[in-house]
């Protein structure tokens, strides 16, 4: 079954990602994202986040198959019916019903625990594998871009730090999300072959996951290259990356610091 999941998907948070893992289980997804203008028009606010943001966002969600941008109700300019509409403003769904179209309550799964992402991806013999660590509180484009460019090393491990340890790094207050949910934003990127909580304490905190993971490469952006982690890539002859913290072309710079309260 084809579904369109459709709305302004503007800074989303795991709940929004919840609904497209939902969708994700009834069949293919396609999600028919308001423009900025349709987006202002319907919820009476210009979108926090420019369109081209949201949709490079939503591309990198692994249960999201296509996106196209909507421009107007209904939904007919999508494509050829039937199709299942998932979710969305009751605005919206009556307009969708009206063109004929059927609509789907699959709900967010708010009291659920979070689901694994790809549990079963395992180590692959024979390919190379980089890992990345860190806290990963709240998911954005630049995380996305930092995952892409880190996974052209080889299949991507990312190591979230447990909340005991990021509290001991950062104070009390952190992290924003817990682990599991942080697990599950990390995990939904298409970029990301496996997330993993770690289970050491520190900078080095990944040091248990990584001896299993056995790593080509780890990669770190300017702002997490630390002596420490230079030190243990040379002790276990794993290949040490330093990539720019650039956005993708034509995006703005994020940063989870400057999100709070945005």
């Amino acid at each position: 079954m084809r579904i369109v999941v459709t709305g302004a998907f503007d800074d989303t948070r795991s709940p929004g990602v919840r609904l497209l893992d939902r969708a994700a289980q009834l069949g293919d997804v396609t999600v028919a994202l308001w423009s900025d203008w349709l987006a202002e028009e319907i919820t009476g606010a210009a979108p926090r986040f420019p369109e081209a943001e949201r949709r490079y966002f939503l591309e990198a969600m692994r249960q999201v198959s296509a996106v196209t941008v909507l421009e107007a109700l209904p939904l007919m300019s999508v494509g050829d019916m039937p199709w299942a509409v998932a979710g969305g403003n009751l605005a919206v769904a009556a307009s969708i019903e009206r063109a004929g179209m059927e609509v789907l309550d699959v709900g967010d799964g708010g009291s659920e625990p979070f689901p694994p992402v790809a549990p079963s991806f395992e180590v692959r013999p024979g390919v190379r594998r980089a890992v990345v660590t860190g806290c990963f509180d709240w998911i954005h484009t630049g995380h996305v871009r930092f995952f892409e460019e880190a996974a052209a090393y080889g299949d991507l491990y990312v190591c979230l730090g447990n909340d005991a340890n990021i509290e001991s790094l950062k104070g009390p207050g952190h992290p924003l999300f817990p682990a599991e949910e942080r697990a599950f934003m990390v995990g939904s990127v298409r970029h990301v072959h496996r997330a993993v909580v770690s289970r050491g304490m520190g900078w080095l905190d990944a040091e248990p996951e990584i001896e299993w993971i056995r790593p080509d490469a780890y990669v770190v952006n300017e702002d997490g290259d630390k002596p420490e982690k230079r030190a243990f890539c040379a002790s276990k002859g794993i290949e040490y990356v330093v990539l720019k913290r650039l956005p993708k072309p034509g995006l703005p710079a994020r940063q989870s610091t400057d999100l709070r309260g945005f």
